[in-house]
C-alpha cells in the first residue's frame, strides 16, 4: 500500500503540506478552491465532483425556518462529507455573517451591534463576546465568521454605520481584541501576519472587513467612493488592520467601495502592494458578495464581461471569490483566462497557497465535522448574561433631569402606574436591528429574547400597574394619572444600502409621539437606533431624560439594569451626535465642531459629572 500523501500528515509543517497538495492539483481543482458558493447551490456535483473551496449562507438563508443548531450542523457536515469525497478530499471552509453573535441562527445570543459596543469603551468585554460568539458558531459546525467589521464610520448617513465601533480610528483599533476572542490568542513568537487558530473546538476563523475606506465614502453612500489622500486613508481607515494582522487574522474581505474612483475589488496597489506587501498579511483576501460582478456595468454582466471582472480582481490580488451562485461559469471563465495567459499561473498558485494555508492552520483536515457536545451552548444562560452586561455598558445617558440638581433617573421601582409607549418598546426584531435572522432584520418576535417592555415589567414590583400603548390615546395621556412614562422610539432595521438615509429624523413621527406624551407626563425617552437621530431642541427641552440604547440585541434586561439604578451608566458616545443633517459630515476634531453631544459624552447617575466628558 502506498504511503499517505504528505498533505495528509498532521505532524508535517503547514508550508510543506501546502506545497505538496498544490503540486497534486489540476488547474481546474485550483480554480475551484478559489470559489465560495452559496449553500443553496452547494450540490453534490459542486462539492464532490468540482471541489468548491468554500460555502457560505447569505443573511437569512437557512436550512429551514427556525432551524435548530443541530439542523445547521447536519447541513454543514453533509456538505463536508461531499467535499471529502472529491478526488483530493480537500475539506470546505463554511463561512457565515456572525456579526453580533451567531445572528442567523434562531435562539442564538444576539449581542449589541458594534456601535453600541463602541460606547462601552471596553475592549476586554468585546474580546469575551468574540469568545462566546465563536463557541455558538462552532456548535453549528461552522468554521469561519465574516467579522469583525473594522470600518471607521465618518458619516451616519451610511447604511452600515451600526457595524462600525466608532468614528474615531483609535477607538475602532482598540476593539480589534475581538479577533483574539474569535480565533484565540496567538503565542508571543507567532510569525507576523501568519494566520492563526487556537482551537478547532472553541475558536473560529475571523475576517477583518471591508478593506479599506468603507466608512469614508462621500456623503456616506454605501459602496460609494472614498475621496481622500493615501495619508488620510492610512491614518483613518487603515488604522485597525495592522492590529488584526498582528493577531493572525486569517482572512480579509475587500470593500465594495472605491478609493478615489478605483474599486477596491480591482486595486492591485491596495490589495497586493499595501495589504499583502507593506502590512505583511499572509492569510487570504476574499471578495464581497458578487463583489467582482460590480466591476462591470450593468450589475449583472454576461459573457465576456464576467471574464474581465475575474481577471481584474484576481490579478489585483483577490484570492477567493464570493461568487456566490454561478460557480460553473466562474470555473470555465477562470480556466479560460489562465490558459489564454490573461491571469498568470503564479497568481493562481499564490491564491490557492493562501487558501490552503488557512485550511491547514484551521485544523479542518483533521477535524472536518461538527462537535455534537457543543450544541447546548447556543443561546446559553452564561452568554445571555454576557450580552446583558454588554447592553448595560453600551447605554449612553444623554440627559438626566430638566434641572441637573434634580435628576430624573434612576426611576422609582414602586410607583402606582406608569406608561410605556412607542414603536420600539415591545419588539425584539427592532431591538436587534439588521443582520438578525433576516439579512436586513425584521420586526416582532423574530428570535428568543427579552423586550424592553418585558424587562420593565420584570423589574417593577407587583404593586405597579404597567400600561402599555404603542401609540397612546389622548384619553390615556390626560386621565392616566401616571408617575412617569417610558417612550421607546427608533429606526426600522436595515442592512447595507437599505439603510442609506438623508433624512435622519425619528421614524413613525417619533418626535410628535414624544412631545405628545411629555407635555403631560414626566418622560424618559429611549432611542433604539444604529446611529444618532435628529432630536429637535423643543423635544429635548420637554423630556426629563434621554438614553441612547443603540441596537442592543436580545437582552432587554441590560437596559432596566441601569434605568432602575441597579447599575450606573458607563457608556460614552462613540460617534458625534449632530444637531441637524445639514452639519454632516461632522467629526470630532473638525474646525467648527458644534454638535448636540460630542464624542465621549455620557452622564452618570451616581457620580459627579466631572468625569463625564
Amino acid at each position: 500500500m502506498a504511503a499517505a500523501p504528505l498533505y495528509r500528515d498532521a505532524s508535517a509543517p503547514v508550508e510543506a503540506r501546502v506545497r505538496d497538495l498544490l503540486g497534486r492539483m489540476t488547474l481546474r481543482e485550483k480554480a475551484a478552491q478559489m470559489a465560495q458558493i452559496e449553500r443553496t447551490v452547494a450540490s453534490p456535483r459542486a462539492l464532490a465532483e468540482l471541489g468548491a473551496g468554500s460555502v457560505l449562507n447569505a443573511g437569512g438563508s437557512t436550512p429551514r425556518e427556525r432551524a435548530s443548531p443541530a439542523d445547521w450542523a447536519a447541513m454543514v457536515d453533509g456538505m463536508q462529507r461531499l467535499a471529502l469525497a472529491s478526488r483530493l478530499g480537500v475539506p470546505i471552509l463554511y463561512g457565515t455573517d456572525a456579526v453580533h453573535g451567531h445572528n442567523n441562527v434562531y435562539g442564538a445570543t444576539v449581542f449589541p451591534h458594534n456601535v453600541g459596543l463602541g460606547a462601552t469603551r471596553d475592549a476586554e468585554l468585546v474580546r469575551r463576546i468574540g469568545e462566546a460568539t465563536a463557541l455558538e458558531v462552532r456548535a453549528t459546525g461552522i468554521h469561519w465568521t465574516f467579522a469583525p467589521c473594522v470600518a471607521v464610520c465618518r458619516d451616519p448617513r451610511w447604511g452600515r454605520c451600526y457595524e462600525s465601533y466608532s468614528e474615531d480610528p483609535e477607538i475602532v483599533r482598540s476593539f480589534t481584541t475581538i479577533v483574539s476572542g474569535l480565533q484565540g490568542q496567538p503565542p508571543a513568537d507567532h510569525p507576523h501576519g501568519y494566520p492563526f487558530l487556537a482551537s478547532v473546538r472553541k475558536n473560529v476563523l475571523a475576517c477583518a472587513k471591508h478593506f479599506v475606506g468603507d466608512g469614508g465614502t462621500d456623503k456616506g453612500l454605501n459602496e460609494g467612493n472614498a475621496i481622500c489622500s493615501y495619508e488620510d486613508l492610512e491614518a483613518i481607515h487603515m488604522t485597525p488592520y495592522p492590529d488584526c494582522i498582528a493577531q493572525g487574522v486569517a482572512t480579509v474581505m475587500a470593500s465594495y467601495s472605491k478609493w478615489n474612483g478605483e474599486p477596491l475589488h480591482s486595486s492591485r496597489y491596495l490589495l497586493t502592494d499595501v495589504l499583502k506587501g507593506k502590512l505583511g498579511f499572509k492569510g487570504f483576501v476574499i471578495s464581497d458578495w458578487e463583489g467582482i460582478d460590480r466591476l462591470c456595468e450593468p450589475k449583472e454582466p454576461r459573457g465576456s464581461d464576467y471574464r474581465y471582472c475575474i481577471a481584474q480582481s484576481v490579478n489585483a490580488g483577490m484570492d477567493m471569490i464570493m461568487i456566490p451562485h454561478r460557480f460553473e461559469k466562474f470555473l470555465e471563465d477562470i480556466v479560460f483566462l489562465v490558459e489564454k495567459g490573461e491571469i498568470p499561473m503564479s497568481r493562481i498558485d499564490d491564491a490557492v497557497e493562501r487558501i490552503l494555508r488557512v485550511k491547514f492552520i484551521s485544523g479542518v483536515f483533521e477535524h472536518p465535522f461538527s462537535d455534537q457536545t457543543l450544541l447546548g451552548i447556543v443561546g446559553c444562560k452564561e452568554h445571555r448574561l454576557l450580552a446583558r452586561e454588554a447592553v448595560r455598558k453600551s447605554l449612553v445617558l444623554l440627559k438626566n433631569g430638566k434641572d441637573q440638581k434634580a435628576p430624573f433617573l434612576p426611576l422609582a421601582k414602586n410607583p402606582k402606574r406608569i406608561l410605556v409607549a412607542g414603536t420600539h418598546a415591545d419588539d425584539i426584531g427592532y431591538q436587534c436591528g439588521g443582520w438578525t435572522i433576516a439579512w436586513h432584520g425584521d420586526s416582532g418576535k423574530i428570535t428568543v429574547g427579552t423586550s424592553i417592555l418585558e424587562a420593565i415589567q420584570e423589574s417593577l414590583g407587583v404593586q405597579t400597574e404597567v400600561v402599555y400603548e404603542k401609540c397612546p390615546t389622548e384619553a390615556t395621556i390626560e386621565n392616566g394619572n401616571f408617575s412617569y412614562a417610558v417612550v421607546v422610539v427608533g429606526e426600522v432595521p436595515y442592512a447595507e444600502w437599505t439603510g442609506d438615509r438623508t433624512d435622519l429624523s425619528i421614524p413613525f413621527n417619533g418626535s410628535e409621539l414624544i412631545t405628545h406624551v411629555a407635555s403631560k407626563i414626566p418622560t424618559l425617552v429611549i432611542v433604539i437606533s444604529g446611529r444618532p437621530l435628529v432630536i429637535e431642541s423643543q423635544v429635548l427641552d420637554k423630556i426629563e431624560a434621554l438614553v441612547a440604547a443603540w441596537l442592543p440585541g436580545s437582552e432587554g434586561m441590560g437596559i432596566t439594569d441601569c434605568l432602575f439604578g441597579d447599575q450606573d451608566f458607563v457608556g460614552t458616545l462613540p460617534v458625534t451626535w449632530y444637531r441637524s443633517v445639514d452639519q454632516l459630515p461632522i467629526n470630532a476634531g473638525d474646525a467648527n465642531y458644534d454638535p448636540l453631544f460630542p464624542v465621549g459624552y455620557g452622564l452618570k447617575m451616581f457620580q459627579s459629572d466631572d468625569d463625564s466628558t
